[in-house]
């Protein structure tokens, strides 16, 4: 049977800046792939609505490029996470993760700058027990560039312990960073291209890879 991998967004870009090489890889061997993704923008919260409609566009070309098998949108009010409550939020992810059966699951740094991120982490995390998720094997913490190290404290510092090779894969993820075009900026802006390239340079460094994304490995059971 074939790997099944969720990754959790909590904004579309993050699962492709946090592992969109490491997606491609596990696409390309065969596992199956889904996306949880938690927030959306909406008119109602002073978007227009072209570009509620270009955002939707984004994510359907993302989940083509990527290979997602299946994409499951929350669509919850982006920056305002933190006005859900956390048994509402665990509720809604038990019923994806209980649908989906991920054998692997990938979700933000819990010390990432961005609110959004840390009650993601916190739900998803609540979502990984055993004895009720039985499917799951690994949990790793990816990292997004632009949030992550942002944070203020030790305790805000990624420290990655597991490493993917992404050398043949690093150009087609820069590809689908592209389709995310407003998210992006000239460097030494965060989510640029340049970063992005700089950081996968670091991360291979750090493991004898051309190219790497770095995780931390939270829990794995064989």
């Amino acid at each position: 049977m074939n790997d099944r991998v969720l990754v959790v967004a909590p904004h579309p870009d993050d699962e492709t800046l946090g592992c969109g090489g490491t997606l491609l890889r596990l696409h390309q061997q065969g596992a199956e792939l889904a996306w949880l993704i938690v927030t959306g923008i909406s008119e109602e919260f002073g978007w227009t609505s072209e570009r509620v409609k270009q955002r939707d566009t984004e994510i359907c070309e993302v989940a083509k490029f990527i290979g997602f098998s299946q994409v499951f949108n929350l669509r919850l009010p982006t920056t305002r996470l933190d006005s859900v409550s956390m048994q509402e939020l665990i509720n809604q992810f038990s019923v994806v993760f209980k649908s989906f059966e991920p054998q692997q699951l990938f979700l933000p740094n819990r010390s990432d700058a961005h609110t959004d991120h840390r009650v993601v982490h916190d739900a998803a995390a609540a979502c990984t027990k055993w004895f009720r998720y039985p499917s799951i094997r690994r949990v790793l913490a990816y990292e997004t560039i632009s949030e992550t190290g942002f944070g203020l404290g030790a305790e805000s510092e990624f420290h990655p312990n597991y490493f993917v090779d992404i050398s043949d894969f690093l150009e087609r993820k820069l590809k689908v960073v592209a389709i995310y075009q407003s998210e992006l900026g000239t460097f030494p802006f965060p989510r640029s291209i340049e970063a992005i390239r700089a950081l996968a340079a670091v991360r291979g460094a750090a493991s004898g890879f051309v190219a790497a994304e770095g995780f931390q490995l939270l829990r794995e059971r064989q």
